[in-house]
């Protein structure tokens, strides 16, 4: 059963930019361009999430409410056509992995030092960390990037 006020999504191939900013924005998005559609079929109604896809038979072969249909080609009009059928009360900016779909972890700075570059560590205080794949977030001048798009996104 899908969540109307937390959806979880997994993507198909077709849709991978797609997933990559819906993860930035806070959701939950199963990626990988090796799922086959019979695979992203069972994950989607094992898990309760909603199928996005721009792949016509596979959307076809979808349950009403188990799917979105993506119109565009451009993630601008993806992200956009999402957040219109799935409206989020709140978002949870940069808390999961945009790569690997994993919640971010808070983690001490001094733990990061090596790992980032000088400018960033004498500049930031908050870092974050995937505990999957081990790459280090920080709020850098691409927050507010994402929030002016996501302003033009919901508007």
């Amino acid at each position: 059963m899908v969540n109307p006020t937390k959806p979880r999504f997994i993507a198909d191939v077709m849709v991978g930019r797609l997933a990559r900013w819906l993860r930035i924005l806070g959701f939950d998005v199963l990626y990988s361009n090796r799922y086959a559609d019979d695979e992203i079929i069972a994950v989607a109604r094992n898990e309760g999430r909603v199928v996005l896809t721009r792949d016509n038979g596979l959307f076809r072969r979808l349950q009403p409410g188990e799917g979105m249909f993506i119109d565009h080609d451009d993630y601008d009009s993806q992200v956009a056509q999402v957040l219109a059928g799935y409206p989020a009360n709140r978002f949870e900016l940069l808390s999961r992995c945009a790569e690997c779909n994993n919640p971010l972890d808070r983690v001490d700075r001094e733990e990061v030092f090596l790992r980032v570059p000088p400018y960033v560590y004498l500049t930031q205080q908050e870092f974050a960390e995937c505990s999957a794949c081990r790459r280090v977030y920080w709020r850098g001048t691409h927050a507010d990037e994402i929030a002016k798009k996501l302003q033009g996104w919901t508007s």
